[in-house]
């Protein structure tokens, strides 16, 4: 029956002495490796997109050449552990996926998105959790990518969540240290900040069937997967790690900073969407004044430094140092406060 007949990429496992018949290969044909590339880029253009857009800088991104070992070997490469996100694909029988950060990384992103600039301070669990939520945005940008390139199968993150690695670290903490795992480097590189890495990672044998469904949805031959998935999508999955049979996967068990959210939105995110919940500097300016240092010098309690404003004149209001819009000072019970007169200068 055609049915029974193997696949190219069966035949090409049987050839270089691979066993179909448990999914245990452990190399992937180049049929494979090609269309996991094209899902390495999809997940760099989206570190590009979302950092692009927080930090206000040209960011260049490098895809290193895809690697295969397993979770120990990956984690002796490490100096420090790193920043682990790991999530689930909701319409994708809840397989794990995971961006490993260097730790200075996760600083700098969190630091772009509470407004900071290139000095990064002391890590607390409030930077954990920003560095978090940047890694949420990006997959879920990386997951409408790979939406679009299989024809619009519904896929959303779920079950997410990010910790700091301890000693004795393991991308995947429910999957045992001997799993191998498929592993892409990104190189990001921003303009005036110091370059970090970010590794995509799924289990090997996840990777293998993510190029098996994309192969099957670009020729045509799992329309009605794809539509019975979306359909789980739309009704909402709830997760619950019920893995594929064949890898056993479960919902990571890392904890939530708070501002990372689990994603898993019925409909594919906007631009906007991406950058929704990014926390931004509000900053209400007076007025500005220019002394010489030896005015500076001389100042003393009491002193008064007059400003380029007429009293009276709207101040104006920034968002991460640009000035979106103008108001005036208003005091709301032991408060001040601002009211807007106009944005943009238009009234």
């Amino acid at each position: 029956m055609p049915d029974d007949l193997l696949s190219p990429d069966e035949i090409s496992a049987l050839l270089s002495g691979g066993d179909v018949s448990d999914g245990s290969v452990d190399d992937l044909s180049e049929e494979d490796s090609a269309r996991l590339d094209d899902v390495a880029k999809i997940f760099a253009d989206s570190e590009q997109s979302v950092i692009g857009m927080l930090s206000g800088k040209n960011v260049n991104v490098s895809v290193g050449n895809s690697e295969i070992m397993n979770q120990e070997e990956f984690a002796s490469r490490f100096v420090e552990p790193p920043f682990l996100f790991s999530s689930t694909f909701g319409g994708f029988e809840d397989r794990l996926v995971a961006l490993v950060v260097e730790q200075h990384g996760a600083l700098t992103l969190a630091n772009m998105m509470m407004g900071g600039g290139a000095e990064i301070p002391e890590p607390n669990d409030l930077f954990w959790g920003a560095a978090q939520e940047g890694l949420n945005q990006i997959i879920s940008a990386a997951f409408t990518g790979l939406s679009n390139k299989m024809k619009g199968k519904r896929l959303s993150p779920e079950n997410s969540g990010a910790a700091l690695g301890e000693d004795d670290w393991r991308v995947f903490s429910v999957e045992p240290v001997e799993t191998k795992l498929w592993l892409s480097p990104v190189n990001i590189a921003i303009e005036g900040f110091k370059p970090f890495d970010i590794w995509t990672a799924l289990p090997l044998e996840t990777a293998r069937d993510l190029s098996y469904l994309i192969r099957d949805i670009l020729e045509g031959k799992d329309d009605k997967t794809a539509a019975s998935s979306s359909s789980s999508a739309s009704s909402g999955s709830s997760g619950g790690g019920v893995g594929a049979a064949s890898s056993g996967a479960k919902p990571a068990s890392f904890p939530s900073f708070g501002g990372g959210g689990g994603g898993g939105g019925n409909s594919s995110p906007t631009p906007i969407d991406i950058i929704a919940d990014i926390p931004v500097r509000v900053t209400v300016e007076l007025g500005k004044s220019r002394k010489s240092v030896s005015e500076i010098l001389s100042l003393s309690s009491g002193a008064v430094i007059e400003l380029d404003k007429v009293a009276g004149e709207p101040v104006d209001i920034l968002v991460n140092g640009k000035v979106i819009a103008h108001g005036e000072v208003v005091v709301i019970e032991e408060n001040f406060g601002v009211r807007i007169t106009d944005l943009n200068g238009a009234a």
